[in-house]
């Protein structure tokens, strides 16, 4: 079966971390600098007094003008986050992130190891730990699964069968479906607000209305696709981190800086001279949270010269002084260098750059974002049955 393991609010948690006291109060993690004013997960007590996440910082707070607004920590989001990774895989879970807080896996392969489903279930959550508040669901699909976790108790795990799946997913709310705010409002105001009303509608009439989005959430609402869990590579463990007396703002000195740990880091044995595919730059800023940008490489390369020119310039959307500098790599190439042709073959050339370009957009947008069509029965009368869309293996 699938299994999809949640952690509500992953990223407000990570902030408070370092200040657990604030976890009891009406806390919501501030808006990102510089785009749209609404408020991100939002604490119980401040669920308790009519703030929501996604309402505007204004609204929020006149609702509630003791609300206490925490700086957004990406960095501590990233950390924490690879730590529950790396504990699911310790426990023999081959893990697919789906958003920081949302993991999903198959316990196909160690169901014998602890016992059957459930069993598995309990020792995911247990591997993550209680602190986080994790919450479980199994089904045949996907988006099953993720429901059944959706409307778990911390701690437990919901499992749904096969059989059950559609009385299961009948009543749910439209706020599981991936879909902009407006469409749930235009939803609701035709009369639909559970799943089961949305999928017994025509899917054709879903489309013409909704366009691709919502013949997508059609499909959902019937329990969506059947795709196989993509386990993710190892984790690459290369970072350098500078820390500062005092906090730093000037672009010179954190240029310097930055110079400094991409030296340490090409350097770095581990790296068995494979160039760097994916690299992250992250900082600790003065007034508390962080601030983290990531590079996917046209081509991988461990040339200094180029990596400055791809990085350096993020240094200048630091959003206040820093009081540490980091550098990370998140993904390394596969080989260490290019075997050269005394002549090489017609159209070489632009297969290696359209393979290089596919490598890319694999390392920025996830494992399953690079696809082919393959051909299973040409011959049927349905579209959808005479071809699947699989993972391009590159």
């Amino acid at each position: 079966m699938i299994a999809c393991l949640v952690i509500p609010g992953f990223e407000l948690r990570a902030a408070l971390r370092s200040r657990p006291r604030l976890a009891l109060e009406p806390v919501a993690l501030a808006p990102e600098p510089g785009r749209e004013p609404l408020l991100g997960p939002v604490t119980a007590a401040a669920e308790a007094v009519g703030v929501r996440a996604g309402m505007r910082l204004g609204e929020a707070l006149a609702t509630c003008p003791e609300l206490v607004l925490v700086e957004q920590d990406p960095a501590a989001v990233e950390r924490d986050w690879e730590g529950v990774l790396r504990r699911l895989e310790d426990a023999g879970f081959a893990v697919e992130t789906v958003d920081p807080g949302v993991v999903v896996f198959e316990t196909g392969g160690v169901e014998r190891l602890y016992g059957g489903v459930e069993a598995a279930l309990v020792k995911a959550l247990a591997s993550v730990g209680s602190a986080w508040d994790p919450r479980a669901g199994a089904g045949q699909r996907r988006f099953v699964a993720l429901a059944a976790a959706s409307v778990a108790r911390p701690g437990q795990a919901v499992i749904v069968e096969g059989k059950e799946e559609q009385g299961f997913l009948e009543p749910l709310p439209l706020s599981l479906l991936p879909l902009p705010s407006n469409r749930y409002a235009e939803l609701e105001g035709l009369g639909v607000r559970r799943l089961g009303e949305l999928a017994s509608l025509p899917g054709g009439a879903v489309e013409e209305r909704l366009g691709p989005e919502g013949k997508r959430a059609w499909s959902l609402a019937r329990g969506g696709e059947r795709r196989r869990v993509r386990g993710r590579s190892p984790a690459a463990e290369l970072a350098e981190a500078l820390s500062f007396p005092e906090a730093v703002a000037n672009e010179l000195t954190l240029r310097r800086a930055f110079g400094v740990l991409l030296d340490r880091l090409l350097a770095r044995p581990e790296r068995a001279g494979r160039p760097l595919r994916k690299v992250a730059v992250s900082a600790k800023l003065v007034g508390g949270g962080s601030w983290r940008r990531t590079a996917t490489l046209r081509e991988a390369t461990a040339e200094r010269g180029r990596l400055r020119a791809a990085l350096g310039p993020k240094l200048l959307e630091l959003p206040a002084p820093v009081t540490e500098l980091r550098l990370e790599v998140v993904e390394l190439a596969d080989h260490a260098g290019n075997q050269l042709a005394l002549v090489p073959p017609e159209g070489a050339e632009l297969d290696g750059r359209l393979r290089e370009g596919l490598r890319q957009v694999r390392a920025s947008t996830g494992t399953g974002s690079v696809c082919t069509v393959v051909e299973v029965a040409p011959w049927s009368r349905i579209p959808e049955a005479r071809a699947l869309v699989v993972p391009r293996d590159l």
